[in-house]
């Protein structure tokens, strides 16, 4: 069943990043949907950061370079994928993908994963609200793992 939370500002989108944090695990994928502009890029910054423990951690986007990759504590590798100016999945195998997936994977425009879209993954959409800096957040997946978060 999925889960909406409203987001009023962009500290609301942090705070919810923060909280999903510690929940993800090697393996683990989130698919990051949504709109330009709503958010998708601030929230993966905001949930490395908090993954980290280092909230001065550079993460920059992957928009030109299509990957980002993370050596996080506990031996955590995280790959944040901006996949926009991708056609489709044939792209991924030079991108790293396959090897990727051994860590956690953050994937901006997930509509190009095709049918390498992992099973089990969170999709996250973020859609713009009523306010210029509000969002709302739809998450379905990860059963059980979910529970509290919009609390």
């Amino acid at each position: 069943m999925p889960l909406t939370v409203a987001l009023p500002d962009p500290e609301a989108t942090e705070r919810l990043a923060a909280r999903l944090a510690p929940r993800a695990r090697a393996g683990d994928a989130i698919l990051l949907e949504g709109p330009l502009g709503a958010g998708k890029s601030a929230f993966a910054r905001a949930f490395l950061r908090a993954l980290a423990g280092d909230p001065a951690l550079e993460v920059p986007s992957p928009s030109f370079t299509l990957v980002q990759s993370y050596e996080l504590p506990g031996g955590l590798e995280a790959h944040h994928f901006d996949l926009y100016r991708l056609d489709g999945p044939t792209d991924l195998t030079e991108l790293g993908w396959e090897e990727a997936r051994r860590g956690l994977v953050l994937v901006e425009w997930p509509d190009r994963l095709g049918p390498l879209a992992p099973e089990g993954a969170l999709h996250l959409r973020l859609a713009h609200a009523d306010r210029e800096e509000a969002r709302i957040a739809t998450l379905d997946g990860w059963p059980g793992r979910l529970h509290g978060l919009a609390g």
